[in-house]
């Protein structure tokens, strides 16, 4: 299914790039931003595009503005927030009425939930996280985690078992605590990129298609 470029508003000027993909029977909309080291265009994004829309759901990647210019470090959360406040806003138009979601992979799930933190993203009724950074590389920490205690919507945190930025009882304990508004969708042997090691006899298309199944189930049932 072919996505259709689109361009995004930001302030003063400024855009960013989007892609829409829609299939002809979707029910909901996602719209996804992209980790800190990839594009929107990266094939690991595509992919979670295409196996979402498989099970009837459209979304909406975008670009945050440093990706956008080339640039390697990461956008001020101020920007990246309004970012992500522009790109649910064209999503909106976009889906003409379809149930909205929000969320991304990894920086851009976090920078999706700290917006929808600091004040709730108009019509959108839940996040999804795929791979939600919760703290650095062999740093075990919750404090990444903080604001999410203001966000009142639903959450889904699809997570791979072995993820180097979420030590898995760490996030867990913060999912717990978040109580009915968050849901733990495990990845069994998956890293922060979705792998799984040969010995376990299952391949990443496989893993992540299933993985996005659950995630489309939970965005339907939402």
């Amino acid at each position: 299914m072919a996505a259709e470029p689109l361009s995004i508003p930001i302030s003063d000027g400024a855009t960013v790039s989007g892609l829409w993909q829609a299939p002809p029977d979707a029910r909901a909309c996602l719209a996804l931003a992209h980790g800190a080291g990839v594009g929107m265009a990266h094939r690991a994004m595509a992919a979670l595009d295409d196996g979402l829309a498989e099970h009837g759901v459209a979304t909406l990647r975008y670009q945050f503005p440093y990706m956008e210019q080339g640039r390697k470090r990461v956008d001020s959360p101020a920007l990246a927030q309004a970012t992500v406040r522009a790109a649910v806003a064209v999503a909106r138009e976009q889906a003409a009425g379809l149930p909205l979601f929000a969320g991304g992979r990894s920086f851009g799930g976090r920078m999706t939930s700290q917006a929808q933190a600091q004040a709730a993203l108009e019509g959108v009724r839940g996040l999804v996280f795929f791979a939600f950074p919760l703290h650095l590389a062999g740093k075990p920490a919750i404090e990444r985690a903080a604001h999410l205690a203001e966000v009142a919507v639903p959450m889904l945190f699809v997570q791979g078992t072995r993820d180097a930025l979420a030590d898995l009882g760490l996030l867990e304990g913060v999912i717990a605590e978040l109580g009915a508004r968050a849901t733990l969708q495990r990845v069994a042997d998956a890293d922060h990129s979705f792998h799984v090691p040969a010995k376990t006899g299952r391949k990443d298309p496989e893993v992540m298609a299933e993985a996005l199944a659950a995630a489309a189930a939970w965005i339907v049932a939402h």
